[in-house]
This record gives structure tokens, C-alpha cells and sequence, in this order.
């Protein structure tokens, strides 16, 4: 197909609502028969060393960077307006990793927060979950000024599209060069930034991908915003696989703020 075939094609799915209700069951079920759990039910980004599924998300987890890769999760209205339970603050190790854990201790004096990746707002509707947002799987290295400045405004985004959109699957993780700085005592590796891709399961169907440097920004949020294409080119990984191929390589090739508001 032509290139602007190509992008029209793209536009009337976006925009008019060409992927309806049935083609996302459809994606669930294709899920379900391939024996993914419900968190990875569009797919998995990459195989890790170690992938966890639990209450709340899912995770692949990386030895030689001692982080998780991706974190993957449904988000829904209904967790973001159900009673919230309380925010324990209590980092731990994560009993499933026995090759060098990280502990919450490797991370004093090291001039770096303890980062969540499956934001602990976003888990709030369970006790189970926010027990497994602590533990430091789902941590990585930030920066403070990126940790509570830009990265909490876009987790603070996320969920007003997730009241919105109703529902939304949403993958998150560290991006590494070949040399990364490391933590002094621990030696984890630090990101140079992170990214966070989003796909809105509510017909019509679209898509959204950020990356966010590791570092303090004043600027908005649309400055940040790439393809999932792009966020793949930068991992490696295959963001929601499971989706219809013309799909999912649509969807894939085009991201716009815009769209969100």
C-alpha cells in the first residue's frame, strides 16, 4: 500500500471507529487461547529473565540490569473511582529474584529515588496490589526532579484518560544505552530515560508513546510524545503483539496528543 494509502487507512481506523468492540474481544480471546495472563493478554514486550505475574500488573524481569524491563497493566475507570487503600511506603525485596536483589537500602545516599513503574496510585484499589507496587521489581532509579516532576505528571495523565477511555493497557519501563551510570554502592544500572506506551481498548482505538529523559524538565507533555514505533526501535521490544498485525502496525505508526484531549 502507498504511503498516504496508507496513512488515510490509519486515520479512518483512528478516527472513525473501524476497530470496534467485536475486533478488541477478539484480540482478549486470541490472549486467553495462547494462555497469557490477564495483565499480558495483548502480548508480551520481550522475554526477561524472569516474568511475574501478579495482583495488579505483570513484569520481565532483567538480571543484568537488576530492574524490570517492562511492567504491563490494565487500567480501568472503575480502579481509578473505586476506594482507595492507603499508601504503605513500604519498599522490600522481591522474594522471586535470589540472583542479587536489589534492597530498598542499596538506594541510600545514592542521590536517586526509588522510581515506580506501575505507579502506586495506579494499584490503589487493592491492598494486594499496592503490596506488589513496593516491592523493588517494580522499582528503578530516577532522578527526584523526574520522579516527581515530569514523570508524575504524565502517571497523573494516564489515569484522567483512564477515567475517560474507560480502559486502557499501558506498558512501562527503563531505556538503557550500551554504557549506563550506576548507583555507587549497589552498581544498578540508572536509565538514561523511560518510556511509557499506552493503547485505549475503547473503540476507536488509538495509541500513545512517551519517553521521558531521567533528568528534571519544565517542559509539557506533548514534548515528549513518539510513536510506539519509535519506542520499539529505541528497546527492541513488540509492544501488544497479540493485536490483529494491520492493526496493530496502524495503530503503532502514529501517535498525537491531541487525540487524548
Amino acid at each position: 500500500m502507498k504511503k498516504t494509502g496508507y496513512f488515510l487507512f490509519c486515520i479512518l481506523i483512528l478516527l472513525q471507529g473501524i476497530t470496534s468492540a467485536a475486533a478488541e474481544e477478539q484480540c482478549q480471546v486470541s490472549g486467553r487461547k495462547n494462555g497469557l495472563p490477564e495483565h499480558l493478554v495483548f502480548g508480551i514486550p520481550c522475554d526477561g529473565d524472569l516474568i511475574l505475574n501478579r495482583k495488579g500488573f505483570s513484569l520481565g524481569y532483567s538480571k543484568k540490569r537488576r530492574q524490570a524491563l517492562w511492567v504491563s497493566y490494565i487500567l480501568t475507570a472503575e480502579q481509578c473511582t473505586a476506594p482507595k487503600v492507603r499508601r504503605t511506603n513500604s519498599f522490600r525485596v522481591d522474594p522471586a529474584v535470589r540472583y542479587k536483589p536489589v534492597r530498598p537500602g542499596d538506594y541510600k545516599g545514592s542521590g536517586f529515588d526509588k522510581g515506580h513503574l506501575a505507579p502506586a496510585k495506579d494499584m490503589a484499589a487493592s491492598a494486594e496490589s499496592m503490596k506488589n507496587s513496593f516491592y523493588m521489581t517494580n522499582i528503578s532509579p530516577q532522578l527526584p526532579g523526574c520522579n516527581r516532576g515530569i514523570w508524575k505528571r504524565l502517571e497523573t495523565q494516564v489515569r484522567r484518560w483512564a477515567m475517560r477511555e474507560e480502559k486502557l493497557c499501558i506498558v512501562t519501563g527503563p531505556v538503557f544505552k550500551k554504557r549506563n551510570r550506576r548507583m555507587k554502592e549497589s552498581k544498578v544500572p540508572v536509565p538514561f530515560a523511560f518510556y511509557k506506551v499506552v493503547l485505549d481498548l475503547t473503540p476507536p482505538m488509538k495509541m500513545i508513546g512517551f519517553v521521558i529523559p531521567n533528568e528534571s524538565s519544565k517542559k509539557q507533555l506533548p514534548a515528549f510524545v513518539v510513536s510506539v514505533d519509535t519506542v520499539e526501535k529505541m528497546t527492541g521490544y513488540d509492544f501488544f503483539s497479540e493485536l490483529e498485525d494491520k492493526i496493530e502496525d496502524c495503530l503503532e505508526s502514529y501517535s498525537d496528543f491531541t487525540q487524548w484531549q
